[in-house]
């Protein structure tokens, strides 16, 4: 007598089952860990782009920027980085700075997260070493998920910038708008 090698139906069932909750209880967390993978990108974006200002000025005795820029090449006005953002050396020392076709571009970049990206500065301008200090101040990287997954930069009067869950003072952060 020859056995039937295979699956009976109850069987099949009870694999779909199974499988259905498993990947039922995988997909919300692995949406969180996308968003989360998202913002943590943009948030190193902006730390780089002020350790590359900061280390620029240093290096050609101008000014460096970073700024909000929609089209990777010119800085737009206001505190919206939800576009990116971009460095360059002010070496034409225009007031406000604002890059020339002159001045080489040192850093664009596109920002992924869906949510905002709020500062409270319009640019973050950072001095060589000769002059007293840089601006300081807090950007802040909101997805979906609202304020309890906010997370902020957080740049110093020395133009050093840190990664924080909390806002300078301590706080909860707050996103500003969420589309």
């Amino acid at each position: 007598m020859q056995r039937s090698t295979g699956f009976t139906l109850w069987e099949l069932v009870c694999t779909l089952l199974v499988a259905g909750i498993l990947l039922g209880l995988g997909v919300p967390s692995f949406r969180g860990f996308i968003l989360d993978g998202r913002r943590t990108a943009d948030v190193n974006g902006f730390v780089l782009a002020v350790q590359i200002a900061r280390s620029e000025a240093a290096k050609r005795g101008y000014a460096a920027v970073v700024c909000p820029s929609a089209d990777g090449e010119r800085c737009v006005a206001g505190t919206q980085y939800d576009g990116g953002w971009i460095v360059f050396v002010n070496e034409d020392g225009l007031r406000p700075p604002q890059r020339s076709p002159a001045e080489a571009l040192l850093y664009v970049y596109r920002s992924g997260i869906r949510g905002s990206i709020v500062g409270n500065r319009e640019i973050f301008e950072f001095q060589p070493f000769h002059y007293k200090r840089s601006t300081n101040g807090t950007v802040v990287f909101c997805d979906e998920r609202g304020s309890a997954a906010a997370r902020a930069v957080i740049v110093s009067y020395t133009g050093r910038p840190r990664a924080d869950s909390v806002d300078a003072d301590g706080g909860p952060l707050s996103c500003a708008r969420l589309p």
